[in-house]
């Protein structure tokens, strides 16, 4: 009997008109959340001259492979490619491990300076020295025309470091205390007990970094445009988007009538071709990024 009147309190009129509303709303919002993908998906598959006819939404009116082979033919885009990854591996490990150990420093209490060293940090977040002084410096410290103008300057991140402190805040002081009372130092605490507690927001900024460096490509146009053995892959494809929307018809689009290319069917392939891989590791990564944001935000 208590179930029956708790099923019929549930489907009242107001939680049924909220079940409704909400289903709506969330119905509403994957469509507009989903649209431009699928769109930029079906004219990236589409011919390009057909395209300029529009009606194009969510599935391609002429097929065609004509836009990813365009960018696949791209010079340097296989350099390109092996650099973005290498960057994007090595500093995302890089300044995980670096963020990582400076917010463990940081978030001891028994650290003298913490305080004036976080907002020390965070007003870097809101200042800095202007682009030509940081490029005057990185050419000083010989950064410039090499792999690790990528990697080295961005290793800390006053937000991410934020981010990796404010988590370790929220960990038990009693596991350090008893690590300390079997005998173990600072090192071995950060290994072996903070670190494996620490995965959900590990992978949380390691998501961030990686998809900063997949993403880059204003460093490489500012450090390393005259070495193209350390250009990116989003160098390149800016590059291939610049020249074909400057040449608009170009004659390279006029070469093949029945599968010419266009700046915007241009312009989708290689932004399916840039975001592929993101999308890709993202679902792996996601039960982290979700736990790794709100478990450290509730202390009781």
């Amino acid at each position: 009997m208590e179930k029956v009147m708790r099923k019929k309190r549930n489907m009242s009129p107001s939680n049924v008109a909220f079940v409704v509303c909400n289903a709506l709303f969330m119905t509403f919002f994957v469509v507009m959340t989903l649209y431009p993908i699928l769109n930029t998906l079906a004219i990236s598959f589409n011919d390009g001259t057909d395209a300029l006819r529009g009606g194009i939404y969510l599935w391609p009116r002429k097929w065609s492979l004509k836009n990813y082979i365009t960018v696949l033919q791209r010079d340097n885009l296989v350099t390109g490619a092996f650099v973005t990854v290498a960057r994007t591996v090595i500093g995302t490990v890089l300044s995980l491990a670096a963020n990582a150990m400076l917010a463990f420093i940081v978030s001891r209490k028994r650290f003298l300076f913490r305080k004036q060293l976080s907002l020390f940090w965070v007003i870097t977040m809101y200042v800095n020295g202007g682009m030509i002084p940081t490029f005057l410096l990185y050419k000083n410290l010989g950064l410039t025309n090499s792999f690790w103008v990528y990697v080295v300057p961005g290793a800390i991140s006053a937000f991410n470091m934020l981010v990796l402190r404010t988590y370790m805040n929220g960990l038990p002081d009693s596991l350090e205390e008893s690590a300390q009372l079997d005998g173990a130092g600072y090192m071995q605490i950060f290994v072996k007990i903070i670190s494996p507690l620490c995965k959900p927001v590990y992978a949380t900024v390691a998501l961030f970094v990686a998809v900063g460096q997949w993403n880059s490509w204003f460093d490489a146009m500012l450090y390393n445009r005259m070495s193209d053995e350390y250009t990116t892959l989003q160098y390149e494809l800016m590059k291939l988007l610049s020249s074909v929307t400057n040449q608009g018809a170009s004659a390279e689009a006029m070469k093949n009538a029945a599968g010419a290319v266009t700046p915007e069917s241009i312009r989708a392939a290689a932004t399916i071709f840039t975001m592929l891989p993101i999308v890709c590791l993202y679902p792996f990564l996601q039960r982290y990024f979700v736990a790794g944001l709100t478990l450290g935000g509730v202390k009781e």
